[in-house]
């Protein structure tokens, strides 16, 4: 086996580790029954609010990918390098709505344990999003110009347009 194909078999392999590391974070916040108890006032609905914007972003996301569309961190061969849409002000928005989901559930159910994954949700996507993103700079050059002015998940709330 050439190097190139360890390479490619490897970050196949890699890919596929993060996303059912997602999923199944994802499926446990959704559908684990709740541990412990953490409320203050508005928590629920504050917590439904943030769930209906995860899922537009998401959707929103989803849409202006397109054909490009993957779970997977390695980007399709015929795709292109959005940086319109959701993806002018945050690099990797539909991991930005599937956190903004994670917390609302949490916040909904008023669960320690469904906080502590999405915690851990957290630093799953940023690992993935830190692996995605060296295959985005070696497939676009002008990814580290785009990457280098654009966060990763949270806009700049002070963002002054050029």
């Amino acid at each position: 086996m050439t190097g190139r194909c360890r390479a490619v078999r490897s970050s196949w392999s890699t890919g596929h580790s993060y996303v059912a590391a997602q999923m199944l974070l994802i499926g446990v916040i959704v559908l684990a029954p709740p541990v412990g108890h953490v409320a203050f006032p508005g928590s629920r609905g504050f917590g439904t609010v943030l769930v209906a914007a995860g899922l537009a972003i998401v959707a929103a996301s989803a849409v202006r990918l397109g054909r490009a569309l993957t779970a997977l961190p390695d980007p399709k061969a015929n795709s292109k390098l959005d940086t319109r849409g959701p993806y002018r002000y945050v690099r990797h928005p539909i991991y930005t709505g599937v956190l903004a989901c994670a917390f609302g559930v949490a916040l909904r159910n008023t669960s320690i344990l469904a906080f502590a994954l999405a915690v851990l949700l957290t630093v799953i996507l940023t690992a993935k999003a830190r692996f995605e993103e060296g295959l985005l700079t070696r497939r676009f050059a002008d990814y580290p110009a785009y990457a280098a002015r654009t966060p990763r998940f949270l806009p700049r709330v002070n963002r002054r347009e050029r």
